[in-house]
């Protein structure tokens, strides 16, 4: 009996980054294979293999000659899992895509769920690990922790970031720019290009064969990107607004010392030769002249950016023209140009 929860999605790309996953290409070939091969759309699977050193490329080559749906994606050498989501990215042809891990942790079977909340006119559904099946210090811990961070500075509330199981609309993976470790931030950076954005819970199973590539000090990298994504989402049209507000601020406090030490010199005759409020105050100034000299700087090379190549600063999702019937117009090639000047 064919799954009939997609019935306006006509083709689907399944994007599966891997990195030494030899035992479980096989496994996880079938499964995706199973669910797919029951919905109603024409489907790809590519798997990018991240410059693996064990036997992975070989099962992927076998398997390739036996499935025409599959398609392989090798890299020189270990790029990182950002860079292997990119190229999954970037290569799907299917109007909807599926991303998860290689490990067999994600479920092949939560596809058809996570399908149908698209179709409820969502643009990502992102899934949530609800009883994770991994060591709590190491790796659920940190991990709800991040979590927690990355809602509160992005604004985008999702309680499992982490989870690579996630569908969502190719015109909005077509234009998520990714590099770093910002692969865990494309609910934020979907976010940022006006997607609508759910969760639901998925399965989640314990690691079988293989072992975990990614330790708990990917955190600090993960934070520097957060910062980063950030910066881009609420003030890449307005840096002046960020490093001005700091200078300000600073150039405030530095002129309230100097201020207050300058009537005591003068009306008091205190000494300031030997009072290192005096040096805290003129490092403040300095500090708050730079940071005002840093915005003005980046005001002037966004307005260089987007005037040379004439991209505006902001996204049209639709045009309504009333002088026929009313009727909705969507214009992609404006949505392109528009939206790839906030993530550069």
């Amino acid at each position: 009996m064919k799954l009939t929860v997609t019935p306006t999605i006509k083709s689907l790309s399944a994007i599966v980054p891997v990195y030494n996953e030899e035992d479980n290409l096989t496994p996880l070939h079938r499964q995706l294979t199973e669910v797919l091969g029951q919905l109603e759309s024409d489907y790809e699977i590519i798997v990018i293999d991240d410059g693996s050193t064990d036997g992975s490329f070989a099962v992927l080559t076998r398997l390739m000659h036996e499935d025409r749906h599959l398609r392989v994606i090798r890299f020189r050498r270990n790029y990182g899992q950002t860079a292997a989501m990119a190229a999954g990215l970037e290569h799907a042809r299917g109007e909807v895509i599926v991303t998860l891990d290689g490990d067999l942790q994600n479920d092949p079977g939560e596809i058809p769920q996570l399908l149908a909340k698209l179709e409820d006119g969502y643009d990502l559904v992102s899934g949530w690990r609800l009883n994770r099946q991994d060591p709590y210090f190491s790796r659920i811990l940190p991990s709800r922790i991040a979590n927690w961070l990355i809602s509160w500075i992005t604004g985008v509330k999702l309680h499992d970031y982490g989870c690579t199981l996630k569908v969502l609309r190719s015109n909005i993976a077509k234009e998520l720019k990714l590099y770093g470790e910002m692969h865990r931030f494309i609910p934020a950076l979907a976010a940022n290009l006006g997607a609508s954005i759910t969760e639901v819970p998925v399965n989640h199973r314990p690691r079988e064969k293989g072992v975990s590539k990614y330790g708990i000090f990917r955190t600090l990298r993960v934070i520097l990107d957060l910062l980063t994504v950030k910066f881009f989402s609420s003030y890449s049209t307005r840096p002046g607004h960020l490093f001005g507000m700091f200078g300000l601020v600073c150039t405030v406090i530095g002129g309230g010392i100097t201020a207050v030490l300058g009537f005591q010199r003068i009306f008091t005759d205190t000494p300031l030769a030997s009072r290192p409020l005096l040096m805290l105050g003129i490092l403040f100034m300095v500090v708050g002249v730079q940071f005002l000299t840093m915005g003005l700087l980046g005001e002037m090379l966004v307005r260089t950016y987007h005037e040379s190549q004439g991209k505006p600063p902001y996204l049209i999702r639709d045009i309504l023209e009333g002088n026929q019937e009313t009727q909705v117009t969507t214009i992609p090639q404006v949505k392109v140009s528009a939206t790839r000047q906030l993530l550069q």
